[in-house]
């Protein structure tokens, strides 16, 4: 796990633009073997660091969110490591993760709505989790997820006990 220390903590991101880059400025460090969890609400940002952070591994792209296929590999460019794009939102367990046989040790592997299974993958990870505004059910306009509402984004490296 090579991502400089420096990106550990809260910070605030003010557009999908800065998302972005914050996931290129991570991606340009990674190496295979690397997991990051990534958790937040719809429309947090999980895709758009994705994007970022595939421009940084140099990956071919697009990068979508793989909701309706689980999971996506986007091989390198550049002769580094593939990314392998999950999306586990309608995986009920671990177990189901597990049954995808990701190629963690030669990718870099990003698990959106992973935590509390992606964990059991690897001895160690990066836990990143986006926080946007929410307001009630009544307040929320569907069209304005993505909208450059700021977003607070929280790294923290995790290592199995």
């Amino acid at each position: 796990m090579s991502v400089d220390p420096a990106f550990l903590g809260r910070r605030e991101i003010a557009t999908a633009e800065e998302m972005e880059q914050l996931g290129l400025r991570i991606g340009e460090q990674l190496e295979a073997g690397d997991l990051l969890v990534l958790t937040g609400p719809l429309g947090a940002g999980k895709t758009t660091f994705t994007r970022g952070l595939a421009q940084g591994l140099g990956v071919r792209g697009p990068v979508q969110s793989p909701t309706f296929v689980i999971a996506r590999t986007h091989p390198s460019l550049v002769g580094g490591a593939p990314l392998v794009h999950v999306d586990a939102y309608r995986l009920g367990s671990a177990a189901e993760l597990d049954d995808l046989d990701l190629d963690l040790e030669r990718s870099v592997v990003v698990v959106e709505w992973g935590r509390g299974m992606a964990e059991e993958l690897a001895d160690s990870w990066w836990d990143i989790e986006v926080e946007r505004p929410v307001g009630s059910s009544d307040d929320l306009d569907p069209s304005e997820l993505d909208s450059d509402a700021p977003r607070i984004v929280t790294i923290v490296r995790e290592s199995a006990a």
